[in-house]
């Protein structure tokens, strides 16, 4: 296990400084055993083509998998992914629903965009007082 977590805090600073290559080889193995960090940033890697050909499939099923095990910012990457029809067909429900997990874990940027979502009445009910709790959710976030 100790060995894994190395491997992933050098995928990690591979990823941070930008050298894509080594990040995605480290990421890889790591991610089929279903580790969420690196599902989640190998799914970067392939949604933004980064050191490599960008693959909506790829990205798309290591988003679902780490957005699957909880992961919030994976959650939130995946109803973006959904809210704008990227690597999957728009479907603005199911991107109000991956929100709604990310803000449920108080990821603030998740909550505003909910917050927008049912202001606007995309992919949800148009409801102003639940755009209000959201949207009190995420200041209140933020100024943790």
């Amino acid at each position: 296990m100790q060995d894994e977590e190395l491997d992933l805090v050098s995928a990690v600073a591979a990823f941070e400084a930008k050298d894509f290559t080594k990040a995605k080889r480290l990421l890889a193995p790591l991610a089929e055993a279903g580790e969420a960090e690196a599902q989640y940033r190998l799914a970067i890697i392939y949604q933004v083509g980064l050191g490599r050909v960008r693959d909506d499939e790829s990205a798309r099923n290591y988003m679902s998998a780490a957005a699957g095990q909880g992961h919030a910012l994976a959650q939130h990457g995946l109803g973006f992914m959904y809210y704008q029809g990227e690597c999957v067909p728009q479907d603005l429900a199911e991107a109000a629903n991956w929100f709604r997990r990310a803000a449920e874990q108080g990821l603030a940027g998740s909550q505003m965009i909910l917050g927008q979502m049912y202001e606007q009445g995309e992919g949800v009910a148009k409801d102003a007082e639940e755009a209000r709790r959201w949207y009190a959710r995420a200041e209140e976030a933020d100024a943790t």
